[in-house]
C-alpha cells in the first residue's frame, strides 16, 4: 500500500480559504437580492377550501318488480345517488363582484369533493367582505353567507375557509 503523503501548511491554508469562499457566497445569497411577499401597502386575501357539495337527488325506494329481477345479494331497497352537487363560491369586495367560481365535484361518478382556491391582493385598509356559497343544486339561491367588515394591515395575509361541521364561513 502506498504512503499517503503528509499534508502541508499550504494545502490547510487552501482548504480553509476555500471553505470561507463557500461560506461567503451562502451568506451574500442568503441576504441578496432583497424578496417582498407584498408590495408596500397591499395584503391577500386566499380564498381556500375543500367541500362535499349535497347529494343531486333523494334516495328512492326500488320498485318490487325491478327487485324480482336483481340476484338477491343486489336488492336494495333504497336506491341512492352518488353525483354531488357542485360548490358555487362569489366573493364580493366593497360592493364589488371580485371572484365567482363553480368546482365541480371530483371523481368518475363526481362524487368527491370540490375544491375551491383564489388569490387576491388587495390594498390594505378597512373593507367590506361578502361571500356566498351555494352547495346543493337542488336549492334557489345561496345556502352559506358571511359578510364582514373586514381591517387588513399591510402584508397580512386573511384566510377565507368554510367548515362544513358548523356550515359556517371562517375569516382566519
Amino acid at each position: 500500500m502506498p504512503e499517503r503523503a503528509p499534508v502541508t501548511p499550504a494545502a490547510w491554508i487552501g482548504q480553509v480559504l476555500l471553505y470561507a469562499l463557500f461560506a461567503l457566497v451562502i451568506g451574500v445569497f442568503s441576504r441578496w437580492p432583497p424578496y417582498q411577499v407584498l408590495p408596500e401597502g397591499q395584503a391577500l386575501i386566499k380564498l381556500s377550501f375543500v367541500h362535499q357539495g349535497k347529494l343531486v337527488s333523494d334516495c328512492r325506494p326500488t320498485p318490487p318488480e325491478e327487485l324480482a329481477r336483481l340476484q338477491p345479494t343486489m336488492r336494495a331497497p333504497l336506491q341512492c345517488p352518488r353525483e354531488r352537487s357542485p360548490v358555487t363560491v362569489e366573493l364580493e369586495l366593497d360592493g364589488q363582484l371580485v371572484h365567482g367560481q363553480t368546482a365541480q365535484p371530483a371523481g368518475l361518478s363526481r362524487d368527491g369533493n370540490s375544491v375551491v382556491y383564489h388569490k387576491l391582493q388587495v390594498p390594505a385598509g378597512e373593507h367590506h367582505l361578502s361571500v356566498r356559497i351555494k352547495d346543493d343544486i337542488r336549492s334557489p339561491g345561496f345556502n352559506h353567507r358571511r359578510e364582514a367588515r373586514v381591517t387588513l394591515r399591510s402584508a397580512q395575509i386573511m384566510v377565507i375557509d368554510f367548515n362544513a361541521e358548523s356550515g359556517e364561513i371562517t375569516l382566519q
